[in-house]
């Protein structure tokens, strides 16, 4: 039924994502979905309708861009394409930093080959799940409370410690 001759899948590895350390669940949801929405392919199919070659090829681009960010983040659309489920493993495997450069440079590029206003609205949702990613990666917010009492405790350490090279001088 494979194409790997009826040999059995290989388990799937026990290690979890690592985009799962500090993500919550409708935000991980959140990334996934603006990850599938197809902008750029059809920014890209228009971008390939002229004569000129580098609207072509960064009409091009986007079009690889929107299959791989379909790819990474919902595998479940490309199911009869063998290796998608092992490309989704290895790109969950990932940090949020590591996707947030990818599918940054991933957007950037079109917008480098040709700048136009096709280009830049096809590419937003590409870059804007990047941008998901990388605020993934910065992690939560600290409350005023904990922010309050670490420099509460900076402060008596500094008055410590002018206290006694005051001492040490007298």
């Amino acid at each position: 039924m494979s194409g790997s001759g009826g040999a059995p899948a290989a388990p799937a590895s026990s290690a979890p994502p690592a985009q799962e350390e500090g993500m919550t669940w409708w935000y991980r949801w959140l990334c996934r979905l603006s990850g599938c929405w197809g902008t750029c392919a059809i920014s890209g199919l228009f971008n390939c309708i002229t004569i000129h070659p580098v609207n072509i090829a960064a009409g091009v681009w986007m079009i690889m861009n929107a299959f791989i960010l379909l790819l990474c983040e919902a595998p479940f659309c490309c199911q009869f394409i063998e290796f998608a489920n092992t490309v989704a493993e290895k790109v969950d495997r990932l940090r949020s930093w590591q996707k947030a450069v990818f599918y940054c440079g991933m957007a950037v590029v079109p917008i480098i080959i040709n700048l136009t206003l096709t280009t830049l609205l096809g590419n937003a949702i590409a870059f804007a799940t990047g941008v998901l990613y990388g605020l993934s990666a910065l992690g939560k917010k600290g409350d005023a409370i904990s922010y309050a009492r670490i420099q509460q405790q900076r402060q008596q350490a500094d008055e410590e410690k002018l206290a006694e090279t005051l001492e040490g001088e007298l």
